[in-house]
C-alpha cells in the first residue's frame, strides 16, 4: 500500500515525529474529537470524499445532511446483506483482510511486525486459549463504511477496554512504532453459536481513534451491528480457537502471497470446522 506524504512525514521525519508527539497527547486528541462533532466540521465533508472517491449511493443521509464530519464518517447504510448461513463465517466489516495462524508463543505477525497476542488482549491466560487458532485482521480504509457487525449468534462472556497511545496503523507507521501495544482497543469474548469461544476486537488510531460500541447485556445476535467507528478507528480483529474454522479458498490463495484479501460486510470468508 502507498503511503500518504502526511503519514511518511509524520513517522520518517524528525520533525514530523516531533509533531506526532504533540498530536497523541489526551487532549489535543479530545480536541479533535470535539471538533469533528461539531457543524463546522461540514467544512471538511466535501474534500474528503473527493479525496477517497466515496459516493453516498444505498447510504441514509439525513434531511438537510450531515450534522457533522463525524456523522458522515460514521454514516449508515439503508439495508446491509449479510449471509445468514449458520456455517459461514462472514466479515463484520468492508475492509482489507489478512489472516494468520496463532502460533506456540500466541504471537502473529501484522504488517511486518510481530505482536504478542497476551499483550495485545493484556491477558495471557485468555491468550493461552488461542494456541494453535487463528487471527483474522480487517483494515478499514477511509473510504471504506465504518459500521461493523457480529459475525454469529451467542452470549457475552466480557468485555474489556484498554486505553493506549494512538497511533496511526499504516505500515510507514508500523515501521517506527509497536502499533497494536499503543493503541487504544476494546474486545468482546463471546461464546458463538457455530464457532465456539471468539474475541472480537476493534483498534483505534491517530488521531481520535474513538470506538463506539453499543451496549449489549448478554446476547447477540448474527448480523446485529456492534458498533461503530469515528475518524480514526480503522481496525478489527476476530481470534477463533484451533480447528473453528476453515478459511476459503480464494482468501486462503491471496493472503498466503502476504497479500491482503479485500472483502465486505456480511460476506462469506469461512467456514465452520466440523
Amino acid at each position: 500500500m502507498k503511503e500518504s506524504l502526511g503519514v511518511r512525514f509524520l513517522y520518517q521525519t524528525v520533525i514530523g515525529r516531533s509533531i506526532l508527539k504533540l498530536l497523541v497527547k489526551p487532549k489535543i486528541s479530545r480536541a479533535a474529537g470535539k471538533f469533528l462533532d461539531t457543524s463546522f466540521s461540514r467544512i471538511l465533508i466535501a474534500p474528503f470524499r473527493f479525496l477517497n472517491g466515496i459516493t453516498l449511493d444505498g447510504i441514509a443521509v439525513p434531511k438537510g445532511g450531515f450534522p457533522s464530519f463525524n456523522a458522515f464518517f460514521s454514516r449508515k447504510r439503508k439495508s446491509v446483506s449479510f449471509d445468514m448461513n449458520p456455517e459461514h463465517l462472514c466479515s463484520p466489516c468492508d475492509g482489507y483482510l489478512s489472516t494468520f495462524p496463532i502460533n506456540e508463543d500466541s504471537c502473529f505477525e501484522v504488517k511486518h511486525s510481530r505482536y504478542s497476542l497476551a499483550g495485545l488482549l493484556r491477558n495471557p491466560k485468555l491468550a493461552s486459549e488461542f494456541q494453535g487458532g487463528t487471527a483474522m485482521i480487517f483494515r478499514l480504509t477511509p473510504a471504506d463504511y465504518h459500521r461493523y457487525s457480529y459475525v454469529d449468534n451467542g452470549e457475552i462472556l466480557g468485555v474489556k477496554k484498554l486505553p493506549g497511545i494512538l497511533h496511526c496503523v499504516r505500515p510507514a507507521a508500523i515501521d517506527t512504532y509497536p502499533v497494536y501495544v499503543q493503541n487504544s482497543r476494546e474486545y468482546t469474548v463471546i461464546e458463538s453459536e457455530n464457532f465456539g469461544r471468539m474475541i472480537q476486537m476493534e483498534v483505534g488510531a491517530l488521531l481520535v481513534g474513538r470506538i463506539r460500541n453499543h451496549r449489549r447485556e448478554k446476547w447477540i445476535y448474527r448480523s446485529e451491528e456492534k458498533g461503530y467507528f469515528e475518524y480514526g478507528g480503522s481496525t478489527i480483529i476476530l481470534l477463533f480457537k484451533k480447528d473453528r474454522v476453515e478459511i476459503n479458498d480464494p482468501v486462503i490463495r491471496c493472503v498466503s502471497g502476504w497479500k491482503e484479501f479485500p472483502v465486505k460486510q456480511g460476506e462469506w470468508i469461512a467456514t465452520k470446522k466440523e
